[in-house]
């Protein structure tokens, strides 16, 4: 079945645009797609993800009733991406899964970010999901 949608997104509101701004770009290296007074938008894998000015940050980390999204980044070297994410001034929170690894870090506005290690699907989990015609 063919998806009747052409691009996925993800809209991000922010209280602190600017630092936002800077983090998706600098630290995270997303490439910019458009830019607005009020919004840019970043590529994101084949979907985009929009920054926009209006929500409310919580430094220290937003609860998930809060924000029940988590932004996930898969990468190909797990460790070469902390240790990117260390130069650039950003301590991760390392955590080993059955499934896999995982380091979790928050963006200016306190919105939860997570990089993992290459998608395995060795797991028994994992192997039901990519089986499944959801």
């Amino acid at each position: 079945m063919t998806a009747w949608f052409e691009r996925t997104g993800v809209i991000l509101f922010t209280e602190r645009f600017e630092a936002a701004i800077a983090f998706y770009r600098e630290v995270l290296g997303l490439p910019v797609e458009e830019e607005q007074a009020d919004l840019v938008r970043f590529g994101f894998g084949g979907a985009y993800l929009m920054v926009e000015r209006g929500g409310a940050g919580r430094p220290e980390g937003k609860s998930r009733a809060e924000n029940p999204v988590t932004l996930r980044f898969n990468v190909a070297d797990f460790d070469r991406a902390v240790k990117r994410l260390a130069e650039k001034g950003v301590a991760a929170d390392i955590r080993h899964w059955d499934w896999g690894t995982t380091a979790h870090f928050l963006d200016p506005d306190g919105n939860r970010i997570e990089v993992r290690d290459p998608f395995h699907n060795e797991h028994p989990a994992l192997r039901r999901a990519q089986n499944s015609t959801i």
